[in-house]
């Protein structure tokens, strides 16, 4: 029998600093682009009705959607606005049950068009066709509950009050790239990096493959024999943007070499 292991890129270190969970939350949602609407079908009573749903999210985390009022979504919520929206990190690879989603649970109502549409619009430029449409109007979804899982177990709900106060991670934009690149281009000085930091727990590894990054570090999922598994690494100090973690990266190899 295998003893091989999920990992994701949760908190599997103890005592090594990361951000919120409110913080994860915000920063998954305003970088998603797609979610999965899930609304109270009108036709079929007591029964949930999913559907593809863009959005985008303002300054306290709330999603907007853009929808026409001959839609079976935009119906059910005219009779019942509570809904849920599914969001799921963008660009996974290998396994999506490793990687982060955060479910918000709120109630949908419709906003004013001045409100939210320059918002809409920065992020879905070909909506701009359809604003003249009478059928169809701008929705806020209200958060009331928020549920993040960031990989194989790390999860639990988080006040509304602290994901609507939390601040997306400055590295959120440009994290896919930093990932991209590290994986595919240094991937040797990546593992000798956490080779370092593993061998202060008297454990080795013999691949790394970075899953997510942030201002405080990153999550790894290691290979050893055929056991794998996940670490979080602490950067020496908070970055801001590419280029300071593009230096703390060098820094890190030079100590580990």
């Amino acid at each position: 029998m295998s003893n091989r292991q999920h990992a994701g890129p949760g908190p599997t270190t103890p005592d090594v600093p990361e951000p919120s969970l409110a913080e994860r939350a915000r920063t998954l949602a305003a970088v998603g682009l797609i979610g999965a609407l899930s609304t109270h079908s009108r036709k079929f009573p007591g029964f949930p009705f999913g559907s593809v749903m863009p959005f985008a999210v303002d300054h306290l985390g709330r999603p907007i959607f853009f929808i026409s009022s001959m839609a079976m979504h935009t119906q059910n919520l005219l009779a019942d606005g509570r809904a849920s929206l599914l969001i799921t990190q963008p660009d996974v690879s290998g396994d999506p049950l490793g990687s982060a989603r955060l479910t918000l649970v709120g109630t949908a109502q419709g906003t004013p068009a001045g409100e939210v549409r320059d918002l809409y619009l920065s992020r879905y430029e070909n909506a701009r066709y359809w604003q003249d449409f009478t059928d169809f109007a701008y929705y806020r979804l209200e958060v009331e509950g928020v549920y993040f899982i960031g990989g194989f177990g790390v999860m639990g709900w988080v006040q509304a009050e602290d994901y609507a106060s939390a601040s997306p991670d400055p590295l959120a934009a440009v994290a896919p790239g930093i990932i991209q690149h590290m994986n595919a281009d240094h991937s040797d000085a990546l593992l000798r990096i956490a080779r370092h930091d593993m061998a202060k727990a008297d454990e080795a590894a013999d691949e790394a493959t970075i899953t997510a990054v942030d201002r405080l570090g990153f999550h790894v999922r290691l290979r050893t024999g055929d056991r794998v598994h996940g670490r979080r690494i602490a950067f020496p100090r908070e970055v801001k943007d590419s280029g300071e973690a593009r230096a703390v990266f060098i820094e890190m190899v030079r100590t580990a070499s």
